[in-house]
């Protein structure tokens, strides 16, 4: 698959459950770590209700400013269920029941167990390249630059993996991580940023967590560049360890 540097991506979450707060979104999480695997910079999250004018205009913005656009939820078989509709209409095409997607249903649903209910989710955009589903068979779609995926964690997973055959790579982004232990961001805030500005291909980023044994700070480096990654880490380092040496000396 083809090697590009400047692979970009933006998940659209769908659904009025994750914007009430019924459901807790997890797919935008494991999509993001999954696109990092394969050197896909996730650079926009955005969550809409299951209304279509608003499914469309996101569709709309979004995959004209990213190289790729993941949606998650409404490709059910409820009434409620209306992403593949919105999604047509985004790109201006007919949908209908797709008789690849009706035979990929009837693997695992008997023909007389078919109902209209059902048989929504064979219901596909005219010229969309069909996903396939190992868990439950209804599939998802990629049609231009847009990939539809169930809201089920775990189908939306096997979808990922099947559609990712057609996603082209980029360079997989490397990560270094310094812990930074107990010293305050204020006190390192500064040099941290001159090592920034003297590697503009590394992006660097303090992290603070907080548990009951007090607060932990961590600078994570990312860069496509390992000689420019390896510096800038080797200085963070080195500043890290100079400040350590001061506590330890007052």
């Amino acid at each position: 698959m083809e090697q590009n540097a400047d692979i970009t991506a933006a998940v659209l979450v769908i659904g009025d459950e994750i914007l009430s707060g019924r459901t807790q979104d997890q797919n935008s999480t494991y999509i993001a770590r999954y696109l990092a695997e394969i050197g896909v910079d996730l650079r926009e999250v955005r969550v809409v209700p299951d209304i279509e004018a608003e499914i469309v205009a996101a569709l709309d913005a979004l995959r004209r400013r990213y190289t790729y656009v993941f949606t998650t939820g409404g490709i059910g078989p409820t009434h409620d269920d209306i992403t593949a509709d919105a999604v047509a209409k985004a790109f201006g095409v007919a949908i209908g029941e797709d008789e690849r997607a009706l035979a990929m249903l009837l693997e695992r649903i008997p023909l007389e167990q078919l109902n209209p209910a059902r048989r929504r989710m064979a219901r596909i955009p005219a010229g969309a390249t069909l996903i396939e589903n190992a868990i439950s068979k209804a599939p998802g779609f990629m049609i231009g630059n847009v990939v539809v995926m169930a809201g089920v964690p775990v189908i939306m997973q096997a979808m990922l993996d099947a559609a990712a055959v057609h996603i082209v790579k980029g360079a997989k982004v490397m990560v270094a991580t310094i812990d930074a232990h107990d010293i305050p961001e204020g006190r390192y805030a500064a040099d941290l940023e001159a090592i920034a500005k003297a590697h503009e291909k590394v992006t660097v980023g303090s992290y603070p967590s907080f548990s009951s044994a007090g607060v932990r700070n961590q600078i994570v480096l990312r860069s496509r560049d390992a000689n420019e990654l390896e510096k800038a880490t080797q200085e963070a380092r080195a500043l890290i360890a100079r400040l350590h040496g001061e506590r330890t000396l007052i």
